[in-house]
């Protein structure tokens, strides 16, 4: 398991990935992030680095990368649950694109895949 504070970076970063997945990042997306981390605790460190992300124009891929090397490196949490939805709500937040439905799945397929073969790995 790795930091905390990492794992609500790598966050930030994927909900930016989704929400830059269109092309740009839209006004609907940002709000509905927002009313999604509005009673989390760490609302504030994960709109951090969703803002930092859209600052500097960070690539799609290059923030999905980051974001899913870092939740593989964590391992299983139940956060991953929250994280998805939010995904789903920002992306559903206007007209939802086959680019970020198609994130969402990666994200969900990646990191089922990857626990998977390491539950495999250490019980063989």
């Amino acid at each position: 398991m790795i930091d905390r504070n990492r794992l609500y970076d790598a966050f930030g970063e994927l909900i930016y990935a989704i929400a830059v997945a269109d092309g740009i990042v839209q006004g609907e997306e940002v709000r509905a992030l927002e009313a999604c981390l509005e009673n989390h605790p760490r609302a504030k460190e994960i709109k951090w680095s969703f803002d930092y992300e859209k600052s500097r124009k960070t690539t799609m891929e290059y923030a999905y990368h980051k974001a899913i090397d870092t939740c593989k490196e964590n391992g299983p949490d139940a956060e991953y649950l929250f994280f998805i939805e939010v995904l789903e709500s920002v992306a559903h937040s206007n007209e939802m694109e086959p680019e970020q439905l198609e994130m969402i799945d990666r994200f969900e397929t990646e990191l089922k895949s990857k626990f998977l073969d390491d539950y495999i790995k250490e019980n063989n």
